[in-house]
């Protein structure tokens, strides 16, 4: 019997280093299980930032997007208000001076239509300037031209004398 529990003896050590390897693994396993808890929790937590950071920009962008809308509104409202401004200032330039043709006045600002205006004077002018020029070259005097006898300098004695003879 002797032999039997030295036998017993070794199998129980054998199996009680067997429970503290065993034990030993189960502390190490439950170690990374809590540490893999630990990521997780922190992965989740960081998830959980990451969508209410997301929820927030979309909400910025939004937001954004909304007053990006608005001031492409307001410019559209402004440019049409500047349009009618320059078609009421054009029109009041044109009946202020009435002698430049309303197709030389064009512009998309008041500043073009200034240039405009100031190119088409010009070019009012010097038609005028052209047309009394043209005027002062075909002016004929009013009334019967002087009455003058024919140039008797370069004539003989003789040839005077006949010419006063056939005028009276």
């Amino acid at each position: 019997m002797d032999e039997e529990l030295v036998l017993l003896e070794e199998q129980l050590a054998t199996a009680h280093a067997d429970i503290e390897r065993l034990q030993a693994q189960l502390a190490e396993a439950r170690a990374k299980q809590a540490e893999h808890e630990s990521r997780l929790k922190e992965t989740l937590r960081q998830l959980e930032a990451a969508r209410g950071d997301l929820t927030a920009a979309a909400a910025a962008n939004a937001a954004r997007e909304e007053e990006v809308s608005r001031l492409q509104a307001q410019l559209a409202a402004v440019q049409d208000e500047r349009r009618e401004a320059v078609s009421r200032y054009r029109e009041a330039a044109l009946a202020r001076e009435p002698d430049v043709p309303a197709d030389l006045v064009a512009g998309e600002t008041v500043a073009e239509l200034e240039a405009s205006l100031a190119q088409a004077r010009q070019t009012v002018a010097q038609v005028r300037q052209h047309l009394e020029q043209q005027a002062q070259a075909l002016r004929v005097p009013a009334g019967a031209p002087a009455r003058e006898g024919p140039d008797v300098s370069d004539l003989s004695p003789a040839e005077k004398i006949r010419l006063g003879l056939r005028q009276a």
